[in-house]
């Protein structure tokens, strides 16, 4: 039973009241979120715009060899911008919840919401985030696989396989990078789980109470956060795999449970 928390909100009247949640709740937001999906399936949208984008991506990287060692970190850098791709989700499982029809195009109504120059600064957040992980991983690959002698010139896909997975330095370039990539992915989820949909639910709140309900929220439910963040990783990665044809549902159906993982936190 989720209990909700009026304490938090005492020092701010105007800040909403929030819930415990549970990982019941994790799994009911993923069920109504596939609901969700199956009602309004977005996954044509989606794969107009996912192949392009890393079609274009894998291309430019292909193109030289001596940046090759970022594909990964890109596609996986990819999530940090989730919340904010999944705008127009949040929009379509809001109307469905109000009880108003609901169409894919149904999406594009967040370009006419009163907090779009919220919900832009945000954004703009959330690219600094993505920019400042690539840089980051460039400069572990530096001090890392990319110090040895036979990486100095760049390395093409096999080599750098080889040299990844056959080499301590290689090794070492994935604990860092898997442990620096955690904490950009910590710092999108403390900022986003709550803040995107509560500016569309609530525009007039502002962005700095949506950013703080979203900490707050996440302060009051550290382990089923924690849960969800992993929850999100694993289902991530499991549409990424068929050559990321998985991701057209996956991102679908996370964007439409994250609106309810919002409401079972933040009730009306």
């Amino acid at each position: 039973m989720a209990e909700v928390l009026t304490t938090t909100s005492d020092f701010h009247p105007a800040a909403p009241a929030l819930r415990r949640i549970g990982l019941p709740d994790l799994a009911l937001a993923l069920r109504r979120g596939w609901r969700d999906f199956l009602a309004t399936p977005t996954q044509l949208m989606f794969l107009c715009v996912l192949y392009p984008a890393i079609g274009l991506v894998a291309a430019t990287l292909a193109a030289g060899g001596d940046v090759m060692h970022l594909f990964y970190p890109m596609a996986a850098g990819f999530a940090l911008l989730g919340p904010l791709a999944a705008l127009g989700l949040y929009e379509i499982s809001r109307r469905r919840e109000a009880g108003k029809p609901a169409r894919w195009s149904n999406a594009f109504d967040v370009l006419r919401s009163p907090a779009l120059p919220g919900i832009a600064a945000l954004g703009l957040l959330l690219v600094v985030l993505f920019l400042a992980w690539i840089w980051a991983a460039h400069a572990i690959y530096g001090a890392t696989l990319g110090a040895l002698p036979q990486a100095q010139g760049g390395l093409g896909g096999r080599a750098l396989l080889q040299q990844v997975f056959g080499t301590a330095e290689g090794q070492r370039m994935l604990l860092l990078g898997h442990l620096v990539g955690l904490g950009f992915a910590a710092v999108v989820l403390v900022l986003t789980v709550v803040s995107f949909p509560m500016l569309l639910d609530r525009p007039e709140a502002g962005l700095g109470q949506a950013v703080g309900t979203s900490l707050r929220a996440v302060a009051a439910n550290p382990l089923p956060m924690a849960a969800w963040g992993l929850i999100v990783a694993v289902l991530l990665l499991a549409g990424s795999l068929p050559l990321f044809i998985g991701l057209a549902v996956v991102l679908p159906v996370l964007g439409h449970a994250t609106w309810h993982l919002y409401r079972q936190v933040v009730p009306r």
